[in-house]
């Protein structure tokens, strides 16, 4: 499996104080160096931690591929085709959330999106949709004519972190069966939300499956106490053995 490191949370720091430090543009540096296979990150609409400029500095300076989160929105859209990362994946976003708190409706959003995402693949441009894994949302992202899907692992992540390994277990199976059936319609399978150093484990049963895990928080978190460069190759340590 391939590592994204999702950079935001560093600047979820630097925003506190609306300064300059830590600078997620230094991070994304580090998290290249130590090894990740790419640099995600969030632009959001309220511009609540990542700004423009990082994803522009970000884009200029780091040679790993690029995966661009972003609502499915008409100013994202610009900003993503004239910075043009080597991914976007597209979240349902809401002001009132903490974190993204769940997975893109694909089918409600079907006729939007098909039109919405003919740009990027135009543009060349992977198009990504992060989405919960039920079978009609699978399908109906084949439908609109996506690259790949994201599959959301907060259900199983907050399972695991509750001692509900029975219930995990079982969402496990859940992820299985829809990364399968996005395999069979020939979409690429990649996952994350919520993964930690301690509940990764289980999802490294999906290997066959999911090309790449991307990871943010816990990596951040972990980098606060270690260092950046060290909380990354202990990430990569357990993906990849």
């Amino acid at each position: 499996m391939r590592l994204g490191v999702n950079i935001d949370h560093v600047a979820t720091v630097r925003q506190a104080r609306r300064t300059f430090e830590p600078n997620p543009v230094f991070a994304a540096l580090i998290a290249q160096q130590a090894g990740a296979d790419q640099i995600t990150l969030h632009l959001r609409e309220d511009r609540r931690h990542i700004q423009d400029r990082d994803l522009e500095l970000i884009k200029e300076l780091i040679t790993v591929p690029i995966n661009l989160e972003m609502a499915p929105t008409q100013e994202m859209k610009e900003i993503a085709l004239r910075v043009k990362p080597d991914r976007v994946t597209l979240v349902p976003e809401r002001r009132e959330e903490i974190t993204t708190e769940g997975g893109l409706d694909v089918v409600s959003l079907k006729d939007y999106l098909k039109d919405f995402i003919k740009a990027f693949k135009e543009a060349g441009i992977e198009v990504s949709l992060f989405i919960d894994p039920q079978e009609d949302q699978v399908r109906a992202s084949a439908e609109v004519g996506a690259d790949a899907i994201e599959l959301h692992t907060g259900e199983y992540a907050n399972l695991w972190n509750d001692h509900k390994f029975k219930e995990a277990k079982e969402e496990i199976k859940r992820l299985r069966r829809a990364g399968e059936l996005a395999k069979s319609l020939g979409l690429r399978v990649y996952a994350g939300h919520g993964l930690t150093y301690q509940n990764v484990k289980e999802i490294l049963s999906l290997s066959d499956i999911v090309e790449e895990l991307n990871i943010g928080h816990s990596i951040v978190a972990n980098a606060v106490i270690f260092g950046f460069e060290r909380a990354v190759k202990e990430m990569l340590k357990l993906i990849k053995g």
